[in-house]
């Protein structure tokens, strides 16, 4: 069905169809059965459900593939069917829709978590989802809608797969929990700055709560993207009512909140779980012909990690990227590198985290493997820390290695003006959604005059649009040469700047410190230079963020260009200020700077000058009380330092005789315990507590030797497994991560497990609780069956439920022991049933 689509979606909105999974449930599939192969051998009943979507007025179908990547299908022994199974159900959607309709090849999660967290690697998800769309693509597919993704991780993958290896058009949902953020912490505005950078046709939201719960989600964006915004509700959260599954938002009221998401500026409006061809009707009959709202998106400059993101802009506060982590000059640092241990890497990152929005990360060691090493160090990084990052080399497998494995929209620092370089780090750009860095610098070298950088410039740019890329995509370094040896040419690289801004109209950056080497008092020079460029258009300067007066100024230029409303940022920071003294307060020295918004986890245990600002030692420091070893152990809990938590516990036992038990008591549980409060109060998201949680049990593990059977023991047994019929387990996965990195032991039978396999497990393993999930309202009453036969077998154990579906009437109904709404809760519910860590 040739059809330009973008025009079509400019002129009116689209209507997409309803669910897949419930009509097939309907029509015979039972639960356990593998949803694509029960399409592929009943297509009568397929192309049925098809067409009763095309009649009820959806303009584009989307096929029976949601789980026909290689990870779902492997689960019923069918990976080596991917192409098959994908073409052939697609060819069964194309001949229902007879050119009255799109065709979307949709594509979900494959049910894995990237490491650290998961298992896998960015290219295990990236070879699943191009194996999958490629085959779509060939089937005749007309465009691909990837959804209910949980991960932004997964999801950049998938768009990442989908853009670079097939032509088609792409819709990217995620879908996000009742707070507002995907399971994984990610908000609608970061969401949608790291989506939109990767170009798909739309992106959005599915699934979910229903359409009250996603149309905040799109308002906010709306505000924002220009692209085209997608939704697909589900009808309300089911309930089992009489053991049978009940959608409560009814066609009229899902065909209400369609205007009101039209209102919102949602282009394509279809329908998640529980919704109907009569569902599809009401929304259709409301929607077609309607022009899609007017919305008032514009451009915008952003960088984001997995959950934290920042504007740049007149009207937002000022930015900075971090330069410490750099090994030029910087021996310790760059044998950390070498030596491949990162420890330093780390700290240097969680100091500069403090004041700086964005890290520069640097690995150009000589002699190393440059690619394996910024691999590594961007992992690592994002293990201890959440905020975007600047991938600074000029080996392009380096580069490569940093995009793939960073989570969220990064810059690229950098490239030059030449063809040679541009033709390999633009497209690099482009496939992974990140800013590039371009120096005003060519074949020529770096140009005298302002005009001639800026034609270097122009080109970079001009390049760039060739590319593919956005004017947001842009940034440009119009190169800070030494007022020691040329300073006349100072004021040509304000001057390109001002150009840069002002006719281009990019995004700018400048390394502010080369400004002044080879002089005294290069403070001085750079803190002046700093404020001369902010004047004249500066964005982004690369600073050393423990410099003083660089901060100084950064201050009070926020307030003279009304970037710090209200001068709060300012006041907070000075208000301790003695003139008569001339020495600025503590608070000011090492507060968090406001427009970050990033707390001081971790703080220097010494503070020496801000040129050159310690790394704390993790090896044996005998100034160290033992009263300070007990707060860093806490502390490396609480952050998540899983490298650095057994040196650590080593100095505690070994140099400062505390006792096994005592750390237990005194640092890991009230460390894991405040990382779970923050969780809950929503400081802190899943990735974050799960690293806190993998941090202590290799605390515990390093603590068993010491610790005596009677003063410590195993949490408890625990058999955990997804209810028969049911096939969705990484809710259940992570919940079973969780426990066990509070001491439980975890017998995970798997998903699809019948009660009596789990009541089998829990006899001989003389288990304390049972841990149940269910992710359908159809496979629910198999966990009334497990309780039933507990009780009929006399076994000791406790059981406790939880799952997207359930909630706590349900579990009392039932006769659960517990419910656990999510993993945090889970971890809390088995402890309140064991009897353990009780305040």
């Amino acid at each position: 069905m040739a059809v330009d689509l973008e025009s079509l979606l400019k002129e009116r909105i689209l209507v997409m169809d309803g669910a897949m999974g419930t009509m097939l449930q309907q029509r015979g599939m039972m639960p356990g059965d593998c949803p694509e192969l029960f399409g592929l051998e009943h297509p009568e009943i397929l192309t049925d459900i098809h067409q009763q979507y095309l009649e009820a007025g959806a303009d584009i179908i989307e096929t029976n593939t949601f789980g026909g990547n290689r990870f779902k299908l492997a689960e019923y022994g069918l990976e080596n069917r991917i192409e098959e199974i994908n073409s052939e159900v697609v060819g069964i959607a194309k001949k229902a829709a007879r050119g009255n309709a799109l065709v979307a090849a949709c594509i979900g999660p494959t049910g894995k978590l990237l490491k650290p967290m998961g298992d896998v690697e960015f290219d295990d998800l990236y070879i699943a989802f191009r194996d999958q769309i490629i085959a779509c693509e060939r089937a005749g597919a007309d465009l691909i809608c990837i959804e209910t993704m949980i991960d932004i991780g997964e999801m950049r993958t998938a768009i990442i797969a989908a853009r670079n290896n097939t032509r088609l058009p792409v819709i990217a949902h995620l879908t996000f929990e009742a707070g507002g953020s995907t399971m994984m912490g990610t908000d609608p505005l970061t969401a949608m700055i790291i989506m939109e950078a990767l170009q798909p046709l739309a992106m959005g939201a599915n699934c979910s709560g229903g359409a009250k719960e996603l149309l905040p989600i799109i308002q906010t964006m709306s505000k924002y993207t220009r692209s085209f915004l997608s939704v697909e509700p589900n009808a309300g959260l089911p309930r089992l009512v009489e053991d049978k599954t009940v959608f409560p938002d009814t066609p009229e009221q899902m065909a209400e909140y369609a205007l009101r998401l039209k209102d919102a500026g949602a282009n394509i409006i279809g329908g998640c779980c529980g919704t109907t061809p009569r569902h599809i009707q009401a929304m259709s009959s409301v929607l077609k012909g309607l022009p899609p709202a007017r919305r008032s998106g514009r451009k915008y400059f952003a960088f984001a990690s997995r959950s934290k993101h920042f504007f740049i802009g007149p009207d937002q506060p000022l930015a900075m990227i971090g330069e410490r982590i750099n090994p030029t000059a910087r021996k310790k640092l760059a044998q950390d590198i070498k030596d491949g241990k990162m420890q330093v890497v780390v700290e240097e990152a969680k100091k500069q985290a403090v004041i700086a929005p964005m890290l520069d990360v640097n690995m150009g060691v000589p002699g190393i493997d440059e690619p394996h090493a910024m691999k590594q160090a961007v992992m690592i990084i994002q293990e201890a820390l959440d905020m975007p990052l600047s991938i600074d080399s000029t080996n392009p497998e380096a580069v490569e290695e940093g995009l793939k494995n960073f989570v969220g929209r990064p810059l690229i620092n950098s490239t030059t003006g030449e063809d040679k370089h541009l033709d390999v780090i633009l497209p690099l750009a482009k496939k992974y959604g990140a800013a590039v860095l371009g120096l005003c610098l060519d074949e020529k070298g770096i140009p005298e005059s302002s005009e001639e950088r800026f034609q270097v410039a122009q080109k970079i740019y001009r390049r760039a649009k060739e590319y593919g890329l956005r004017d947001e995509d842009v940034f440009i370094d119009c190169l800070v040469k030494t007022a020691s040896a040329e300073q006349y040419q100072v004021m040509e690289t304000i001057e390109a700047l001002r150009k840069v801004k002002e006719k281009l109209g990019l995004g700018t950056v400048l390394g502010i410190s080369n400004v002044s080497h080879g002089l005294p008092a290069r403070e001085v020079l750079n803190s002046t230079f700093l404020a001369m460029a902010w004047a004249a258009g500066l964005d982004l300067p690369i600073i050393n963020p423990f410099d003083s007066r660089m901060m100084d100024v950064n201050r009070a230029a926020a307030v003279l260009m009304n970037r710090d409303k209200n001068s709060s940022d300012y006041i907070a920071q000075y208000k301790d200020y003695r003139p008569e003294t001339q020495k600025r307060p503590e608070s000011a020295r090492h507060a968090v700077c406001a427009q970050c918004n990033i707390p001081a986890l971790l703080q220097a245990v010494k503070v020496e000058s801000p040129e050159a600002p310690p790394v704390p030692e993790i090896e044996y420091d005998p100034s160290l009380t033992a009263d300070t070893i007990r707060k860093l152990i806490k502390k490396a809990v609480l952050t998540g330092e899983r490298d650095s938590i057994e040196a650590l516990i080593e100095q505690a036992l070994k140099e400062d005789k505390i006792p096994a038990l005592e750390i237990v008591n005194q640092s890991l549980i009230p460390g894991i315990e405040e990382a779970g409060e923050l969780y809950d109060r929503k400081q802190y998201f899943l990735p974050q507590l799960m690293m806190a949680a993998e941090t202590m049990k290799r605390a515990f593990a390093r603590l068993k030797p010491h610790l005596t059977m009677e003063a410590h023991q195993e949490s408890g047994v625990i058999v955990i497994a997804t209810v028969e019929g049911d096939i969705h387990d990484i809710g259940k996965n992570i919940v079973a991560i969780m426990l066990e990195n509070y001491g439980f032991r975890i017998i995970d039978l798997g998903k699809d497990v019948a009660a009596e396999t789990i009541l089998t497990v829990a006899q001989k393993e003389n288990a304390d609780i049972i841990g149940l999930s269910a992710l359908m309202t159809t496979t629910m009453p198999r966990m009334q069956e497990v309780i039933e036969g507990v009780k009929r077998m006399g076994l000791r154990c406790r059981v406790m439920v939880g799952g997207a579906v359930l909630n706590q009437e349900y579990a009392d109904r039932i006769g659960a022991d517990g419910y656990s709404p999510d993993a945090r809760a889970a971890i809390m519910t088995a402890q309140k049933l064991m009897g353990l860590f009780i305040k």
